[in-house]
């Protein structure tokens, strides 16, 4: 399944979900003071960021040391994004990332794993990995990606007041139903490589 620079930048925001993590970041930057809001979310976006570009580009040498095939790859990634996609469909996720309001979260669980998480890395792997000519292009769709999860979540508060909580949820389930045809996809272009391409 190769992908453009827009369909990527789309399956980031996919998996990257900053939409559906607005309850969970409200939630667990309860504690953190007003005024120091914003900047903590430009952190933890940033360390984000950094994980994932260190996967982008180390993927290959990754992929050539655990000694894993892109097909595998491919399989495991839609895999753990239909995951995803099934509990941003059919759950909440406000309890699966509890933490201590009462301090400032750093790296986790903000930075990792809600926004570099297993999805996210497992897909700059397989972009890195599927089409390694096309680096810069997945490195702009990264950073363009971030860049609109760090304006989601710096405006978090403000956004959840504008659409509501309701709207948010519905938000969210919708892109898990566009996620899951992505993992789908994802799955099936593994197994053919597999059986049909393998020769």
């Amino acid at each position: 399944m190769d992908h453009s620079f827009w369909s990527a930048l789309v399956l980031l925001l996919l998996v990257l979900d900053p939409f559906g993590s607005l309850p969970i970041f409200i939630s667990v930057m309860g504690g953190v003071a007003p005024q120091r809001k914003a900047r903590v979310a430009l952190r933890e976006v940033l360390i984000a960021f950094a994980v994932l570009l260190a996967f982008m580009l180390a993927g290959q040498g990754f992929l050539a040391l655990m000694r894993l095939s892109e097909r595998s790859l491919e399989v495991a990634g839609g895999v753990i994004l239909l995951i995803i996609a099934m509990r941003m469909i059919f759950a909440g996720g406000e309890a699966v990332y509890a933490s201590d309001a009462a301090r400032e979260p750093l790296i986790f669980p903000l930075a990792v794993p809600l926004l570099a998480g297993p999805s996210a890395m497992a897909t700059v792997l397989l972009l890195a990995s599927r089409q390694p000519d096309r680096m810069w292009h997945w490195v702009g769709a990264l950073t363009l990606a971030m860049a609109v999860s760090g304006t989601v979540l710096v405006a978090a508060d403000r956004i959840r007041r504008w659409l509501g909580s309701s709207m948010v949820s519905a938000i969210e389930k919708l892109m898990g139903l566009v996620l899951t045809a992505i993992a789908v996809e994802m799955i099936l272009a593994g197994l053919k490589r597999y059986f049909f391409d393998a020769a």
